[in-house]
């Protein structure tokens, strides 16, 4: 053999061929999974109270929902196999949500003993259980942005665009989101999509539907509410006095014995811990508001996923579902901090973002 002819070695290109290729929606599919899985944990507990907890079956028989959930998580499984196309992909992390909730909403009966559909922590399992899916469908919105994508994978996820539209054909919109994609990736890519697209028919959009006009009124609604700066210092406020009043009323309980009723005293444990670590980070960030704004945001951020990822698992453990609604107020909370933390963000120095 001539040495200038050698056998090509494995190496990075050897590797990168093998790598699964990112898909640009995957954040979103995920996220349409997480939604109708948390809708579905909470409609079904305020239907099964509101009906005293029916049974389906008969007869020594007990059909519970878990059944329900393996099948349409087999069923969303199945659309997203079958069919091409971000549409049936969005179906199917929708139904396969909708399963997963009707699965983890029995946990309790699988954590214990005596399968106890009503043990205490199931709900902070459950709120644990999402807020991991959260955290993970952040994780993947971070690495699967048009920007973090390789030339390949963009081609890849265009050319996925533009098959998931026949044969009905491309709007000028999705037209545009497919040239977009190809951008960069060389001349000879771009002319063979462009020559493609030139093939594929042209459709009109579909009209507007009344639920698309809500959500994008909502969606106004809260960007506009998180701009307004009178809003930044109540939330501050708040921040700093909500958990010392957590701590404070564990303390006054404890001495007047009204502790001794409490039965999860792990769960309450944490929620104390939970919220001595906010109260440390929020009033560290109130002393720094005025040398180090930017800075003091970051501390109120951290603060309220703090809470998020680690307080709230114990508070639905002691609250149960009631839990609900304080989820949502640091939700809101955080909107407004992440909103002010990124306008300081863009009016930093360099250096100091």
């Amino acid at each position: 053999m001539s040495p200038s002819r050698r056998l090509p070695r494995p190496g990075l290109d050897w590797l990168r061929r093998r790598v699964p290729i990112r898909a640009l929606g995957a954040a979103s599919y995920l996220q349409a999974f997480v939604l109708s899985g948390v809708v579905t944990v909470l409609a079904l507990r305020a239907y099964l109270k509101a009906t005293n907890y029916p049974q389906l079956g008969g007869g020594g028989l007990h059909i519970a929902h878990v059944l329900w959930g393996g099948l349409l998580l087999a069923v969303g499984l199945g659309v997203a196999l079958v069919f091409l196309g971000g549409g049936p992909r969005t179906a199917g992390a929708i139904i396969g949500g909708i399963g997963f909730g009707l699965f983890i909403d029995e946990v309790g009966k699988f954590v214990t003993a005596r399968t106890d559909y009503f043990y205490a922590p199931a709900a902070g399992i459950i709120y644990a259980a999402f807020a991991l899916l959260v955290v993970l469908t952040q994780a993947v919105r971070g690495r699967t942005g048009r920007a973090r994508l390789t030339p390949a994978e963009r081609t890849a996820n265009a050319l996925d665009l533009v098959l998931g539209e026949l044969p009905g054909g491309l709007t000028d919109r999705r037209r545009i989101a497919v040239l977009r994609l190809v951008q960069g990736t060389g001349p000879t890519t771009e002319a063979a999509v462009v020559q493609f697209l030139d093939a594929v028919p042209r459709r009109e959009p579909p009209p507007v539907r009344s639920w698309q006009r809500a959500a994008d009124a909502a969606r106004r609604l809260a960007a506009w509410a998180v701009a307004r700066r009178w809003l930044v210092w109540p939330v501050v406020v708040y921040l700093v006095v909500e958990p010392l009043a957590v701590v404070i009323s564990v303390v006054v309980d404890g001495v007047t014995g009204e502790l001794d009723r409490e039965r999860e005293w792990g769960a309450v444990s944490g929620v104390t811990l939970a919220a001595l670590i906010t109260a440390a980070l929020t009033v560290r960030a109130a002393w720094l508001l005025r040398p180090d704004r930017l800075g003091a945001f970051r501390l109120f951020k951290l603060a309220i996923l703090v809470d998020l990822l680690f307080g709230q698992i114990f508070n639905f453990t002691v609250n149960q579902f009631g839990a609900v609604s304080a989820v949502a107020l640091d939700l809101v909370l955080l909107g407004v901090v992440t909103a002010e933390h990124r306008r300081l963000r863009r009016e930093a120095p360099p250096d100091r973002r």
